[in-house]
């Protein structure tokens, strides 16, 4: 024990100081591995029991719900591919015919199993038992060895909470906004001009590679989200993931609207040129659509990443704020629009295409429609969960740590509202 607290307490301090994901994850890992091969070697049989460390570095993940999953797959993988190996030698013994056979019914077994991604891990154990010559002590030893590795890798993440990466997915999220809120403000400038047909195009390009920023996003998110499950020092953990996700879900389809948008530009462009998109004051009046549009969508995203927080409801009406007033700058555009295709008919279903994605920009952020996505989802994991874990849905409702707005009764209603 006085070994485990020289080994911890630096760790604890560490984390502390860095919640760097790749820092908690190499210390963790290494911390978790050093305290494997410790107690590996008083309990092992073997001289060098290197195979706990090797299970607790594999097992050790940055969330708490990966390392309990990861662990028991793991686990579940070196006993079957051990447990292949002591048949294996003890009816043929190892030859080249018996290593193929050996390999070919390691993997199918790890499917049959479901090892997930240690299927390999299967075949690699029933090999390296295989090839030693005390078969049954060192199987036995094996095993004994990925247990006390799991077990100290799970056990490392219990005493030791990983950390939650809420804030990281809310900062990814918000620069993802401040991205989209730079293209919209260029724009909303050059549309007010003479843009030539290859400066728009090169906006729509802009635009198509906000899917990759996207990308990025959600695996932060993903992230967050899977350390918010099963960790003890969250209580709201659904609310969280629920708010995170529909709030990426949001500027994602802002992100593929404005794409849209962009591609209707580029095809004004390319028929006006080289005349001005719009008459002057549809063009100052459009550029600052986008601009309050532009600020609407920062906005948002700092109301997804602290809805939960004392600053939500500044935030939230900030943003009503700034919709009242995008609403009203789009009636103006709207009326001159209309005069646009009246001088141009020809082109009235590109200008009224304009008017149709900004709206879809603005009904998305609204927060009524928010309100109900929220409740949406949560009623759709509350259902779920319902059905799946029954008795543990009941004990949750009686434990229950969401706020009173977004509890639901047992037909799906919210409290209060019946």
């Amino acid at each position: 024990m006085h070994v485990v607290r020289q080994m911890t307490a630096p760790a604890v301090r560490f984390f502390k100081e860095h919640r760097d994901p790749l820092t908690v994850q190499t210390v963790r890992s290494a911390a978790a591995a050093t305290l494997a091969y410790v107690i590996a070697v008083r309990l092992s049989p073997e001289v060098a029991p290197l195979t706990a460390p090797l299970t607790a570095l594999l097992v050790v993940q940055v969330t708490l719900y990966s390392t309990l999953t990861t662990g028991l797959r793991r686990v579940n993988s070196v006993v079957t591919g051990v447990v292949l190996a002591i048949l294996f030698s003890l009816l043929v013994g190892l030859t080249w015919w018996s290593l193929g056979l050996l390999i070919l019914a390691a993997l199918v077994s790890g499917h049959l199993v479901r090892a997930g991604e240690f299927v390999p891990e299967v075949a690699i154990s029933a090999m390296l038992v295989l090839g030693v010559t005390t078969h049954g002590d060192t199987a036995w030893a094996r095993i004994v060895e990925t247990l006390i590795g799991a077990i100290v890798g799970m056990a490392f993440n219990l005493l030791l909470a990983p950390p939650v990466w809420v804030e990281q997915a809310g900062e990814s999220i918000e620069e993802l906004s401040r991205r989209v809120r730079q293209l919209m403000l260029r724009i909303g400038e050059e549309a007010a001009g003479r843009p030539p047909a290859t400066r728009a195009a090169a906006r729509l390009h802009e635009a198509r590679r906000l899917d990759h920023d996207i990308s990025e996003v959600d695996a932060d998110l993903r992230q967050a989200e899977e350390s918010l499950r099963l960790n003890p020092r969250v209580r709201e953990g659904l609310l969280h993931r629920v708010v995170l996700r529909t709030g990426l879900d949001t500027l994602e389809i802002c992100t593929v609207v404005l794409r849209v948008l962009a591609r209707t530009l580029t095809d004004l462009a390319k028929e006006r040129e080289p005349e001005r998109l719009f008459s002057e004051e549809t063009g100052q009046v459009f550029e600052q659509l986008l601009a309050e549009i532009a600020d609407a969508v920062v906005s948002f995203a700092v109301l997804v990443t602290t809805s939960v927080s004392a600053n939500a409801e500044s935030a939230e009406e900030r943003l009503a704020s700034q919709l009242r007033q995008a609403a009203g700058t789009r009636d103006r555009l709207a009326e001159l629009l209309f005069e646009e295709a009246r001088r141009d008919p020809k082109r009235w279903q590109l200008l009224g295409a304009l008017l149709t994605e900004v709206n879809r920009i603005l009904d998305e952020m609204d927060t009524e429609h928010r309100t109900r996505r929220l409740f949406e989802e949560l009623d759709r994991h509350s259902r779920e969960q319902r059905e799946r874990l029954p008795r543990l849905t009941r004990m949750q409702d009686r434990l229950s740590g969401l706020p009173a707005r977004f509890r639901r009764d047992r037909e799906g209603k919210p409290a209060g509202r019946r």
